[in-house]
C-alpha cells in the first residue's frame, strides 16, 4: 500500500485502499485485519482506518471473528447472485438509453475506452483493469441521460470490485470481457437500444454464472479438504 496524503475524504481513501488490497488478493478471505498495521502502511492515524473498517464490516466485506477481531469475509455466492440480478437490470437500462440518446457521443469517445481496456488487460495490472472497466461503465451511465443510474450502481461497487478481483485475474476472461464491451459499444453507436439492452443483460448474466460456479466449486473443495478422513 502507498502512503496517502491527508485530504478531506481520508476515510473514503482508506476504504478504497483496503478494498483494492482485498480485491487484488493481497488480503485473503479469513485473514485478520490489523488496524495499526494498515494505519502505518497508509501513513494515516487510526481514526480514519477505524471508520473505514466499520463501514466495510457493515457492507459485508469484513466480519467479526471471536478472539481475532475483524477478518476478510468469504464471498457469498447467493449475495453475488443477488447483486448481479440488480446489475443486469440497471446495466440493461443504461445501455438502452445510451443508444437511444447519445449514439454520436459514443462514436466519438467510446473506441478509445475499448482500446484503453485492452491495454490494461495486456499490461496485467489489476488496478488498471478495474479502473478501465469502471470508466467504461461510468461513461455509459453518463450517456444514458438518467442521473439516478450512476449513484444506484455506485452503491454496489464495493462488492462488485471484490467479485471483479476473482474474475479479472483468471484465464482469458479479461480479454473476453473487453470483446463483450466492444460489442456493447457497437450496439450503442448504432443507436440500437433493444440490442444494447439485450447484450448488456447477457454480459452481466454470463459473468454471474461464471463467478457463482467458481465460488461454489471453491467452497466445496474447502469443505472436502476440511472433512475428516
Amino acid at each position: 500500500m502507498k502512503v496517502l496524503a491527508s485530504q478531506p475524504k481520508l476515510v473514503e481513501q482508506v476504504h478504497e485502499a483496503i478494498v483494492a488490497e482485498i480485491s487484488a488478493g493481497k488480503l485473503k478471505p479469513g485473514e485478520r485485519i490489523i488496524q495499526e498495521q494498515i494505519a502505518q502502511e497508509l501513513g494515516v492515524s487510526r481514526q480514519p482506518v477505524q471508520q473505514a473498517l466499520l463501514l466495510l464490516r457493515n457492507q459485508g466485506v469484513l466480519r467479526d471473528a471471536p478472539g481475532r477481531g475483524l477478518i476478510v469475509a468469504q464471498l457469498d455466492p447467493e449475495q453475488v447472485g443477488h447483486m448481479y440480478d440488480i446489475r443486469a437490470v440497471m446495466e440493461g437500462l443504461a445501455f438502452r438509453k445510451a443508444a437511444e440518446r447519445n449514439a454520436d457521443k459514443a462514436k466519438k469517445l467510446g473506441p478509445a475506452m475499448i482500446l484503453n481496456g485492452r491495454k490494461a488487460v495486456a499490461g496485467g495490472q489489476f488496478a488498471a483493469m478495474v479502473a478501465a472497466d469502471l470508466k467504461f461503465h461510468d461513461f455509459i451511465y453518463a450517456l444514458s441521460g438518467n442521473p439516478l443510474i450512476a449513484p444506484t450502481m455506485a452503491a454496489q461497487w464495493t462488492y462488485t470490485q471484490r467479485v471483479m478481483g476473482e474474475v479479472l485475474m483468471r484465464d482469458e476472461l479479461p480479454r473476453d470481457i473487453w470483446n463483450q464491451h466492444a460489442a456493447l459499444l457497437e450496439a450503442v453507436m448504432a443507436g440500437d437500444g433493444a440490442a444494447a439492452e439485450a447484450l448488456a443483460r447477457q454480459h452481466i448474466t454470463q459473468a454471474s454464472a461464471v463467478m457463482i460456479s467458481r465460488l461454489r466449486s471453491e467452497a466445496a473443495a474447502v469443505a472436502e479438504a476440511a472433512a475428516p478422513a
